[in-house]
């Protein structure tokens, strides 16, 4: 009777300790969040969802004081505001530095308000820290850009992250759910020409 209820005992425990891995696995500890704006939301948040250990990203505003911005007002250069993505990632995956040193490869550092063909304060490029871990990351990887003397200057702001503002559904995966359309944006745009151009390669 002792070897049956112990072997249950057993059974239960390592049942229990299970169904805690599996909570642990899947609880938000699991996944961290990180704010970039690299000119329309639509490309940058293509780029980033290509990252092995991207879980998914969402595209914004950010950086800006207006409350509940729309895209007609973002995109006029009434808010303050930035096109920006929020990208969530698993930090056993990929880390917060990575995310960095990604992102410089998929944007132009060089220009002042704007990215690409799309000019204004709206299209700035930018890295926003929540907290002092990410501060030092991105601020690191920014002298050590510059220190490289790869490039004279670098527009890009690296601010500590105010509110985060989701932009309409139909904003969110564009660029699968209007495939067509993206591409000849994208194209016509120049993005990845210039990408190409300043860092002599294309990820």
């Amino acid at each position: 009777m002792k070897n049956s209820h112990f072997f249950r005992l057993t059974v239960a425990v390592a049942a229990l300790t299970a169904s805690f891995q599996t909570m642990a696995i899947e609880s938000p500890s699991a996944k961290a969040s990180a704010l970039f704006a690299g000119g329309c939301f639509w490309c940058i948040e293509a780029d980033f969802e290509k990252l092995p250990g991207v879980i998914e990203v969402e595209s914004g505003y950010t950086a800006g004081p207006t409350k509940n911005p729309s895209y007609e007002a973002v995109s006029a250069g009434r808010t303050g505001h930035t096109e920006a993505v929020r990208v969530i990632y698993d930090p056993k995956k990929v880390s917060y530095p990575q995310l960095v040193e990604y992102f410089w490869r998929h944007i132009d550092p060089t220009v002042k308000d704007r990215q690409f063909c799309d000019a204004g304060s709206q299209y700035r490029s930018g890295i926003y820290w929540q907290n002092e871990a990410e501060q030092k990351a991105a601020e690191a990887s920014r002298d050590a850009l510059l220190k490289s003397a790869r490039f004279p200057v670098i527009y890009t702001e690296v601010l500590p992250a105010s509110t985060f503002w989701p932009a309409e559904e139909y904003h969110q995966d564009y660029y699968k759910k209007n495939p067509i359309r993206y591409a000849y944006y994208r194209s016509s745009c120049g993005r990845d020409a210039r990408v190409q151009q300043l860092w002599g390669e294309r990820k």
